[in-house]
C-alpha cells in the first residue's frame, strides 16, 4: 500500500463493509473509517491488523492489512 514512515502504529478489529466503503471496529471499541489503496475483498468480515495513521478520531489512512 503505502510507504512506511515510522509513525504508523497497529490496529486489530473486524474489518466491515458499507456503503460508503470499509470500516474497523477495533477490540477497544475504537471505529475508523479507513483509507485504502486496495480493495480489501479476502478480508471482510474477518479479524484483521490495520498498518497505519489516525488522521482524525474517524479516519484511519491504511498502509497495510493482514488477516490475524
Amino acid at each position: 500500500m503505502g510507504m512506511d514512515n515510522g509513525n504508523d502504529r497497529q490496529y486489530a478489529g473486524l474489518l466491515q463493509r458499507d456503503a460508503a466503503g470499509f470500516l474497523l471496529q477495533c477490540d477497544n471499541g475504537a471505529r475508523y473509517r479507513l483509507e485504502l489503496l486496495r480493495v480489501p475483498v479476502d478480508e471482510v468480515e474477518k479479524r484483521v491488523v490495520v498498518t497505519g495513521q489516525v488522521r482524525d478520531d474517524a479516519v484511519l489512512e491504511a498502509d497495510g492489512i493482514r488477516l490475524t
